[in-house]
């Protein structure tokens, strides 16, 4: 099994960090683009698994995908209506983002497709998006009922009809799926949510030439003619990368970070929000607009953090940052819970149990599991142990981060951080 050592930092955390490619915004760049009949340049694409998953589905799907570098592409699709029936299964590898999204776009096109992914993807519930995708008229069908990959998407007997859907879950991809069904689909299609939750896709749209109508959770789409696709995007730097410099500057004592070109799409700044509740001292400069999403560079350095208390309603805007809001609060004084996260049980692995169980190793009996979250007492006594990260690369970069400000740990299976930040302990040596 592989292993990496994570040393307890010398000194103070130091240095300029550019953010890599935001995740949710680099899947949806490719994914519409190969659905205009132009050619896209994206800039500051994230060249993670997850996202290159997407992009070999779109090349199997008839667009063309032309990597000038690592972090830029040219994407030129067939038009909306020119994908074409794939010759070989689509594999969606560890991503739920590529799944469920294509599940929305391939439900009402005339011809076959059938997805695979890692054993990671196949134990996780896919029923959110396909239940209402049939009330569409989607024929899609999978393993475990219609829940489970493998899944193999029919073409439809007649054309998709919209919905008005209440979501169960706040959740933006059985959101997206929805609306990009919805956008083939006769008449209107809304999908009104709990709380509100990331608006990437309905942001992307917009920037494609479709219109959304939005009230309070719920978002409306018409049935789309064409994409009007801008001949350029620059992806914003993830925020969800940015939480583990976040966290470490403010943790590690006398630490001073500047995190470059960093999203700050309200749906997803809820880690500033607790932080700033925790003590944290987080400085926006240079705000700006980078591919049509708000961005900024953010100055953090150490402070003395106190614990916070929050749940369901501030969930959707920070539901991947918990692992590392986890090990924030180890390092506050008094006591953080966390509820309404039940989500977390069904991420890459039960990430309320991951953290539980392997935080323990590092602040033995600091973590308590419930049922739909975590009460973390803070002040924890850090020591050095060996952690294993479930292959979950939001737990392995958390795990580093606490052992970076405590003893040290090692970390088994490492290498998952390749699905989100392949750089991520290149730049954690770099700045100590």
């Amino acid at each position: 099994m592989e292993k990496i050592q994570i040393e307890k930092a010398r000194q103070g955390l130091q240095g300029e960090i550019v953010i890599p490619g935001d995740k949710s915004i680099s899947h949806r760049s490719v994914m519409f683009s190969a659905l205009g009949d132009t050619p896209v340049r994206i800039k500051n694409f994230l060249h993670a698994q997850d996202c290159m998953s997407t992009a070999a589905c779109m090349e199997a799907l008839g667009a063309k995908v032309e990597f000038i570098s690592d972090t830029e592409l040219i994407v030129t699709g067939n038009g909306l209506h020119g994908l074409k029936e794939p010759a070989t299964i689509l594999d969606a590898g560890n991503s739920g983002t590529t799944l469920r999204l294509l599940m929305g776009i391939l439900a009402a096109q005339p011809f076959l497709s059938t997805f695979t992914g890692d054993a990671s993807l196949h134990k996780r519930p896919m029923g959110r998006v396909i239940k209402p995708l049939s009330q569409m008229g989607a024929q899609i069908y999978g393993r475990e009922n219609n829940a489970k990959l493998p899944i193999t998407v029919v073409p439809a007997k007649e054309k998709l009809h919209g919905m008005h859907y209440d979501s169960p879950v706040a959740s933006a991809q059985v959101k997206s799926a929805i609306l990009l069904a919805g956008m083939f689909a006769e008449g209107e299609t809304t999908v009104n949510e709990p709380f509100v939750s990331r608006d990437h896709t309905e942001q992307m749209l917009a920037a494609f030439g479709v219109q959304l109508k939005r009230e309070g959770t719920a978002v409306t789409i018409q049935p789309v003619e064409k994409f009007i696709a801008p001949q350029e995007i620059e992806v914003p730097g993830d925020i969800s990368s940015a939480a583990y410099w976040l966290v470490a500057g403010s943790i590690v004592p006398g630490s001073k970070l500047l995190l470059k070109n960093v999203g700050i799409n309200p749906t997803r700044t809820g880690i500033l929000d607790v932080l700033k509740d925790m003590g944290a001292k987080i400085t926006l400069q240079n705000e700006r607009t980078s591919g049509g999403e708000a961005a900024a560079d953010m100055l953090v350095e150490y402070s003395d953090l106190k614990g916070v208390t929050f749940g369901a309603e501030i969930m959707p805007r920070l539901i991947d940052e918990i692992p590392i809001i986890a090990v924030a609060a180890l390092c506050a004084q008094g006591d953080t819970v966390i509820t309404g996260a039940g989500e977390l049980r069904v991420k890459e692995t039960d990430r309320l149990m991951a953290i539980a169980k392997e935080f323990n190793k590092l602040a033995p009996g600091a973590v308590e599991e419930r049922e739909d979250g975590l009460v973390i007492h803070g002040g924890a006594n850090l020591q050095k142990a060996t952690a294993f990260s479930y292959d979950d690369h939001r737990i392995a970069m958390s795990l580093a981060i606490l052992g970076t400000v405590g003893a040290g740990v090692e970390i088994e299976n490492p290498q998952c951080v390749n699905i989100s930040y392949p750089e991520f302990y290149q730049t954690l040596e770099e700045i100590q």
